[in-house]
């Protein structure tokens, strides 16, 4: 068994992620107030006030400047979010039928996959009709990605522009890698966003739906590093509904764990 940590954030409390496995962590970011056992990003250095834009790349900032120090270079480190919560396997439909819980499908340290690569990505979105490129400018508007590709070094931005003229990539901003790629990815990331949030802010782009705009950008860069630099494979996810994340249902019960709760899981996007 590896030895693994992912970090689940989250912007604000939900009893299920106290009842997840061990080695999944909950992580509070922003400005709202979490209980005392959770990991906070406030605690420790970090770019909490950035949050607003940034989204869960504030919690990666903090993974990197917090948690790294007592690990080997060949330890597993990852992110997932309070929804949204990694599978032990790679299925090509949803599993309608299952008689199984949620919680028992959840991914496990001992899973064969982490012998086998050096980092591990959600299972890519197909876009059917359009490039990577095409539908960020179609859902945040036009030009922005390309400007922001201007900030990378030379090579990166070049191989960047053409992961984006394909048409999958792996969406979230979710992976689970050894400790020195997260390395750096972190040391190649934050340059450029901040340069991309300067832009952003500078041409009065951070605003309404697009207040997370740096994060959207950093989205398909993650998927475009991890594959570019690592032996990368790849797992599904299970986005939690509801029930699953109600606090009041799971005050008195674990519903993750009840039978049937796998049914309709994995979350698969085909655009």
């Amino acid at each position: 068994m590896i030895n693994l940590d992912i970090y689940c954030m989250s912007v604000e409390y939900f009893r299920i992620l106290d009842k997840l496995p061990s080695y999944i962590k909950p992580l509070g970011l922003g400005n709202n107030i979490f209980p005392k056992h959770w990991l906070i990003e406030k605690n420790g250095e970090n770019i909490s006030d950035l949050n607003k834009h940034y989204g869960e790349a504030s919690g990666f900032y903090w993974m990197w400047k917090n948690k790294l120090k007592n690990k080997n270079e060949d330890d597993w480190v990852g992110s997932c979010q309070h929804r949204r919560l990694w599978l032990n396997n790679l299925y090509d439909q949803k599993q309608k039928f299952s008689l199984n819980s949620l919680y028992s499908n959840l991914l496990s340290p001992d899973n064969q996959i982490f012998l086998n690569c050096d980092s591990v990505l959600l299972q890519p979105t197909v876009l059917k009709n359009e490039s990577i490129l095409q539908q960020f400018n179609k859902v945040y508007g036009k030009n922005i990605m390309e400007n922001c590709i201007n900030f990378l070094e030379k090579k990166d931005s070049e191989e960047f522009k053409n992961y984006l003229n394909g048409n999958r990539f792996s969406i979230c901003n979710m992976f689970i890698t050894k400790v020195h790629y997260f390395k750096n990815y972190c040391e190649i990331l934050f340059p450029w966003l901040n340069k991309c949030l300067d832009y952003c802010v500078k041409n009065n782009l951070c605003k309404n739906e697009n207040i997370r705009l740096p994060i959207f950008l950093a989205e398909r860069f993650t998927s475009y590093w991890f594959t570019k630099n690592t032996n990368t494979k790849h797992l599904s996810f299970a986005r939690l509904g509801k029930f699953l994340l109600s606090n009041k249902v799971n005050k008195f019960i674990n519903p993750a764990k009840i039978p049937f709760t796998f049914r309709m899981y994995p979350t698969i996007h085909d655009y």
